[in-house]
Parts: structure tokens; C-alpha cells; sequence
């Protein structure tokens, strides 16, 4: 009996384990099954948000493409803004995988620029067939740099002084001497020059005397920040001045459309005053002033006074030559010397001097009195675009402002040089105190054929200049001013 007992109890132990192994068992597999269910979902989910992340890579793949395109179609058609079609957008094109298929399309809407700029916006829309509903949009904006993209640019050698101090950047066709600070990147055309302001070896395109002295080439260009802050870059293509005539020519048709345009005066030229109304008032200069100096017995007088002694009004389209409204086009062309003053209000202007043929005749603009803005803050821009020389004459205020992007395409941006001739008996009286000029200041940029300068080294001119870079013509230019090189993209942003 005893033996048959222990016998049950191993047997009820026995199966007590199996028991609790089985729901052991059960337990480890259900959590396999969980865990394996969870796994598999987990990986379901990362292909599918691998697969979402592939295509949205795809359509941003396509929207680039659309932006791509139409940069390679304003290289070669830098006006057109219609897609080739001269109509209205947006403008669809097809997008192709690597084995000819059509797998998507970009859709692109092209905003021109604004009158007085030359900033384009595309905008492309990106999405595949399949899926349709989802899209990705990339908006780029370009610009191309015009003449007033430099706070100097010239056609010259060019030298900077000590304590000149420079915000813009700067170039010359010619080699650049700089011995201030400059804060932007100043360029030259030139890898080598001789400096004509002194004689010995061939110096760097873009050099400084400011000690430590720069090392002649071929040693390396060492890195002088305290100098050129932004660095110094040489050589690089040059500034095509020549080009500008294609600009006038296309300015002068412009002008006689919408514009202004004037013929010549038949006397000395123009004399254009701005309104802070939106209006300007011409009127004909018949007569320049004078100054004349006595030496011993004779009356010697002061050449190229460029000053107004007697104007008149005259008939301007049937009506009077004052109070004519700014055109929208904001063009002025004249075919005569020009004096230019007075003051705008949220007006974009652009006043060209030239005679025709353009590519070879002489035209002058002169500022004696003060042009400027009211807002400084790129709602205002006036750009004074002369085929010879912009100049200031002998009469010219003590205290001169200039709000205005210059370019003297054949000649240079100057204050014309009067010797001192103070000593001698003068007519008028003292007429020869004009020599000596106190203030100029300069709120713009500065474009010239040859070397620019408003004092000279006798300490005649002006004898303190401030010459200010206005960053809001870099991409902001007056009205069809001349620019330089091709579209250059601005902003790049993914919606």
C-alpha cells in the first residue's frame, strides 16, 4: 500500500509540472507572438516612413529640377519670363526617370521683377503621378548685379588712401593700391601691375603699402585682414564699360515710349530739378557762369566752370516744362549736358546724358546743388548715367549731398580742378573762394571710366568726402540701369 501511494504523488507532481510548463509555454509564446507582431509592424511602419521619406526626396528631387531649368532658360533668355510662351503660367513640364519615363511633373510660376529691380522669383511645384496629392515647393529667387552692385567700380588704376574706409565692395579693370579698410571684398581684372603713382617692380593686382608692405609676385598673397577685411580677389573678369552703350540705346527707345526725352537744347544743355511731389521741372541753361582772375595786366578766365548763370522754361508736349510728372518707367534721356538737383519721395529714376552716335559722342552730367532721398531705406533710388563725365562744377554748394548710383561710362566721376588763383584780383568778387570746398557726401555707388577724385593734392576740391555704399542697389538698381554678369541666385527656401 504504501509503495502504490508514493507512486500517485509522483505522478500528480508530474502532471502538476507539465501543467504550469504548458502555461509557461503559452506565456513565452504569447510574448513572442507580441513581440514578433510589434516587430513586424515596426518594420512595416520604418519601410513605409522610408518609402514616404524616398518620395517626398523624389518630388523635392523634381521641384529642384523646375528651379534648375529655368535658371539654364534665363542664361540663355535673360528677359523671358513666360516659359518661351509669351503667355500667362504656371507652365508645366514633364519629369523623366533615368529609363525615359514620365514619373512626375514640376509646375512653375515666374515672378518678373519689380520696375527698378532685377530680382526674379520662381517658384516650382514638384510632385509624381502616382500621388499627385502630395507636393513640395521650392521658391528661388535670383538677381543679376548691375554697375550699382559696387560701392566703386572702375575702368582705372585706383588708389585708396589712408583712412579711406570702404563698406562696399570694390573693383577695378585696372590694379587697385588700397591703404585703408575695406570691409568687403576688393577686386581687380589684373594679377600684376606697375603702379603709376610710383616707380619700381610690378606689385599684385590688388595691393597695400600699409607696413607690413605686401611682398612682391610670384611670393604667395599673404592675408591682411587688418586691410581688407573680407579679403582681396585678383584676377577676375572685368566690368565691360563698352557694353553700356547697348544700354543707352536701349534706355533712349524706352525713354521716347513712356519716358522723357529731350533733344538737344540748342543751347548749353538742361537744367532738371526733382519734386518731393513726383514731378520735375527742366528747364533750357542759355548762359554758364564765369570767373575770371587777373595776372599782371591781363583777365585770364577759369575753364570748364559748368555753372548756370540764365535758364527759361520751355514747351514740354504742349504744356509747360515745370511740374511734369515722374514717367512710370522712371527713364529721363536727354541728348545734352545735364545739370541735375532737388529732392525725390518713393520715386525710381534714372537720368541719362548722351548724344548721339552713342558709341562715340560726348555728354555730361553735372550736380552742383543737393540730389537726395527722402527715405534711405531702398524706396528711393536715382541713378545718373552720363556718356562722358559726372562731374561738379566751380559754383558748387560748400556742403554737397548726393543720393544717386553714378556711372561715367567714357569719362570720369570727378570734381573738374580749379588752381588756386585766390591771390589776384577776381571778377565777380571773390568768385575764386570756389576753389576750396568744405563737405561732399555720397549715398550710393560709384561707376567710372577713369579715376574718380573730388580734391586733389594742392588741397583744392573738397576737402572732406564721404563716400557712403547704398547695399539697396544691389539688387534694387534705378530704373534699366546697366548691369554686369548673369543671374546669381539670391535665396533658396523649401515650402
Amino acid at each position: 500500500m504504501p509503495k502504490r501511494t508514493n507512486k500517485r504523488k509522483t505522478t500528480i507532481k508530474r502532471q502538476a509540472l507539465s501543467g504550469y510548463t504548458l502555461i509557461i509555454l503559452l506565456v513565452f509564446f504569447g510574448i513572442l507572438v507580441v513581440l514578433l507582431t510589434a516587430a513586424s509592424s515596426y518594420v512595416v511602419s520604418q519601410a513605409k516612413i522610408t518609402n514616404f521619406k524616398m518620395r517626398q526626396q523624389k518630388i523635392l528631387e523634381i521641384a529642384e529640377a523646375g528651379t534648375n531649368y529655368y535658371r539654364w532658360h534665363l542664361a540663355h533668355v535673360p528677359d523671358d519670363f513666360t516659359d518661351g510662351t509669351g503667355g500667362p503660367g504656371p507652365y508645366l513640364h514633364d519629369y523623366y526617370d533615368l529609363n525615359g519615363n514620365v514619373i512626375g511633373q514640376y509646375s512653375l510660376n515666374i515672378i518678373p521683377p519689380e520696375s527698378g529691380s532685377t530680382i526674379v522669383t520662381i517658384e516650382s511645384t514638384g510632385y509624381l503621378l502616382d500621388q499627385a496629392d502630395l507636393t513640395t515647393t521650392v521658391v528661388l529667387k535670383m538677381g543679376i548685379p548691375s554697375f550699382s552692385t559696387f560701392a566703386v567700380v572702375a575702368n582705372d588704376e585706383m588708389r585708396f588712401g589712408e583712412g579711406t574706409e570702404v563698406w562696399g565692395p570694390i573693383h577695378s579693370n585696372g590694379g587697385i593700391r588700397f591703404d585703408g579698410l575695406a570691409h568687403n571684398i576688393v577686386s581687380s581684372a589684373k594679377d600684376k601691375y606697375d603702379d603709376p603713382d610710383h616707380g619700381g617692380a610690378e606689385e599684385f593686382g590688388v595691393h597695400t603699402h600699409v607696413s607690413p608692405l605686401d611682398p612682391l609676385p610670384p611670393q604667395p598673397v599673404p592675408s591682411r585682414p587688418d586691410v581688407f577685411a573680407a579679403g582681396r580677389s585678383f584676377p577676375v573678369p572685368p566690368v565691360d564699360f563698352n557694353g553700356i552703350t547697348s544700354d543707352l540705346a536701349t534706355i533712349k527707345t524706352s525713354a521716347i515710349e513712356s519716358g522723357i526725352y529731350l533733344a538737344g537744347s540748342g543751347s548749353q544743355g538742361y537744367h532738371v530739378h526733382f519734386n518731393a511731389n513726383h514731378t520735375v521741372d527742366i528747364k533750357k541753361v542759355t548762359s554758364q557762369a564765369y570767373c575770371r582772375y587777373r595776372w599782371f595786366f591781363w583777365w585770364y578766365d577759369y575753364s570748364d566752370i559748368w555753372s548756370i548763370a540764365t535758364e527759361t522754361e520751355f514747351t514740354y508736349q504742349s504744356g509747360s516744362s515745370l511740374g511734369i510728372p515722374v514717367p512710370s518707367n522712371g527713364l529721363i534721356f536727354i541728348e545734352d549736358d545735364v545739370w541735375v538737383d532737388g529732392q525725390i519721395d518713393n520715386d525710381k529714376i534714372t537720368v541719362v546724358a548722351a548724344r548721339e552716335p552713342l558709341a562715340s559722342a560726348a555728354a555730361n552730367i553735372i550736380i552742383n546743388n543737393d540730389i537726395k532721398y527722402t527715405n534711405h531705406s531702398g524706396e528711393d533710388v536715382i541713378g545718373l548715367l552720363a556718356q562722358t563725365n559726372v562731374a561738379v562744377g566751380f559754383y558748387s554748394e560748400d556742403d554737397l549731398e548726393i543720393d544717386a548710383a553714378l556711372i561715367a561710362q567714357k569719362g570720369a566721376v570727378k570734381r573738374f580742378y580749379y588752381p588756386n588763383r585766390s591771390s589776384y584780383q577776381q571778377n565777380p568778387a571773390n568768385c575764386a573762394s570756389n576753389v576750396y570746398r568744405d563737405v561732399l557726401t555720397l549715398y550710393g555707388a560709384i561707376a567710372t571710366n577713369e579715376r574718380y577724385g573730388f580734391a586733389y593734392t594742392d588741397g583744392t576740391g573738397y576737402d572732406l568726402r564721404h563716400l557712403n555704399f547704398d547695399p539697396n542697389l544691389t539688387y534694387g538698381p534705378p530704373p534699366s540701369f546697366p548691369t554686369t554678369g548673369e543671374y546669381t541666385i539670391i535665396s533658396w527656401e523649401q515650402k
